[in-house]
Parts: C-alpha cells; structure tokens; sequence
C-alpha cells in the first residue's frame, strides 16, 4: 500500500498499513459553529493534516466546511468521525455513517469509530467492517473500549480495531489499557491530553521547570510526552495561539527522566465518564441527540 505523507509530520502506521498523522486536532465542546469552523481553518493553516469529530459533537457541518475551504487537498487530510450510541447496530450504523459523510461534503472517511462500547456495539462493527471493506472507510476503531470489551470484539471481529481512542492524561494514564492496546497492535489515542486545563496540572512545577529547559509551556511538555510514547494524540483550542502552540511540539525531544516525571503524576482517577458505570451507560443510551 502506498503511504502518504502529512506534510513532513511524523505518521503511525496502523494494524492496516495506513499512515496517521501523530498529531491531530479535536473539535470536542465546540458548539458554536462558525468557531469551530474557523478554528478548523486555523489548524489546517497551521499544519494539522488530521481533524478528529464525531456526530454527537454536532459540528460536522461546521468541519466539512472548513475542510472545503482549507485549500488543501482532501487526499492530504486525515478526517475521523464517530458513531452515537444511539445508531450503534448494523442497520442504523450505515445510515448515520451516510449522515456523517453528507454533513462533512466527503465521499469517504479515513477512519470511523464506534463512540462507546454500548448497546449493538457488534452489529455496527459487522456495518463498519462492510463499509471498510467498501473502500468508503480507510480504518476503523473504537473510543472509550476497556480490555473485556474489546476483548468481546475481538472475538467475533474480523477486521481488528486500529485505534481505541480513551481518555489519557498525566494524571489518569490506563497503563493496563495501554499495554493491552499495545500488545495487540491497537494505538492509544488519548482525549482530553492535556487534563481538559485541570489547573494543578497545567501548574505543575516539575512540568513547569522541564518547560523552561526547552523553552516551551507546560502544555507542549505534555503534548510530547504523549508524541513519545507512542500514541496519536489530538488537541483542541479555538484559540489561534494555543492551535499554533499545540502544533509546535516537534523541535524538542525529552529525556527519559523527563518522560518519568509524567509518569509519576498517575493518579488513576477518571475526569470525565467511566464506560463501565451503569449508570452512565443508562445516561448514554437515553441521550437524545438531533444526529
């Protein structure tokens, strides 16, 4: 298979043979449209090659637009989208897959992912196998799927996930979920990489004296820190600074006790949703969402 490049930027290459970009940017919480969009161009005009949405997000629209009007090449970007819960068997599985492609103008995506690991999570990977099979998907994976899970698709899957995107930061870091991702060829993309601004990490004074060494802030020490160990991490800010400082991550490399410093920050407690609590679970398949 043929690798593209992203611009010169370092690339993955996933369970597939395709290349990812390692560094990518996320459009969570963005509910104002014509921001996101804006903050879409932004990226692109600074050299992000991977967008990463989701329909739950509702900003699809707001995405394909930028997308459209980037100036880029479509062949030149990694565009990632994923499926609600709420569509999460076969049969629904397609139509929001055709919902997603006509929001964002695109004819195929790079990667699709099942959102969370409820409902017919099985059903809508036989749909998306379909679909990559198709050519209309060039890879497929998962969010938010601890090891029984996954371990359940695996079972039954006959295209393995590439990618198993979850919530990763300094100080919830899933290292057992990061070797079992890892022992079986699935990279960790990590959400929320920079602890969605919790203040006592951004204020560290470890990560803030490893910053000044290099001449970077505390974000871009973490952000490498995510480069080194391997996972595809992406971003996000509608602020025109920090997309362009979140981006210039690549100049700097850090030592191994510097990569152990973060390390040590692990303190195994979730900021967000925990997929194996039911009550969320109940709050996830009940959501009402215009997707």
């Amino acid at each position: 298979m043929e690798k593209k490049t992203y611009a010169g930027q370092p690339v993955i290459t996933l369970n597939n043979g395709v290349d990812i970009p390692a560094l990518g940017f996320g459009v969570w919480q963005m509910d104002d449209l014509k921001e996101c969009e804006n903050a879409v161009l932004k990226a692109i005009e600074t050299g992000y090659r991977m967008i990463d949405t989701a329909s739950i997000y509702q900003n699809e629209t707001a995405v394909g637009n930028a997308i459209k009007n980037s100036g880029i090449d479509r062949e030149q970007l990694f565009v990632t989208s994923k499926l609600w819960v709420q569509d999460t068997s076969y049969e629904k599985a397609k139509s929001a897959f055709q919902r997603t492609l006509d929001r964002l103008q695109l004819d195929y995506l790079d990667m699709y992912l099942i959102h969370w690991p409820y409902a017919d999570f099985l059903g809508a990977w036989k749909a998306m196998e379909e679909l990559y099979q198709e050519g209309r998907i060039k890879a497929i994976g998962v969010c938010n799927f601890p090891v029984e899970k996954l371990e359940e698709l695996k079972a039954h899957a006959n295209v393995l996930p590439v990618i198993n995107q979850i919530e990763l930061h300094p100080i919830f870091q899933q290292k057992e979920l990061q070797v079992y991702n890892k022992e079986n060829n699935i990279i960790t993309q990590p959400w929320s990489p920079l602890g969605n601004g919790n203040a006592g990490l951004l204020e560290n004074e470890q990560l803030k004296a490893i910053g000044e060494k290099y001449g970077k802030t505390v974000a871009q020490v973490i952000l490498r820190w995510h480069l080194q160990e391997g996972f595809c991490v992406i971003p996000k800010s509608v602020t025109p600074s920090r997309i362009e400082e979140n981006f210039n991550v690549f100049d700097f490399e850090l030592t191994e006790d510097e990569m152990n410093v973060v390390r040590s920050l692990d303190t195994g407690k979730r900021l967000f949703f925990d997929p194996k609590d039911p009550e969320w679970e109940h709050k996830m398949l009940n959501a009402v969402a215009d997707i």
